[in-house]
């Protein structure tokens, strides 16, 4: 099978918003997930460099949005 590295990267991003947190303003996201996706959301600019020895990656305001519609498209429930 082939894998669609877009549709990879919009679960990523989903995923992390799904778990962030805020901290003095900033929204932050652990960075516990598939290092390729991760780069490729930073080369994009969605979210700070991955590569750092900080245990979270820090979203770009464009980030912030695009992961919070991808968050809401991919795991969010209808009533």
């Amino acid at each position: 099978m082939k894998i669609d590295p877009d549709k990879v990267d919009e679960a990523v991003l989903g995923l992390l918003y799904l778990v962030s947190f805020e901290r003095a303003g900033v929204t932050h996201a652990w960075k516990g997930h598939d290092w390729d996706a991760l780069n490729r959301l930073h080369e994009s600019g969605l979210i700070s460099n991955p590569k750092s020895k900080a245990k979270s990656v820090v979203f770009t305001d464009d980030g912030s949005v695009k992961a919070k519609r991808a968050c809401e498209k991919l795991f969010g429930k209808t009533v």
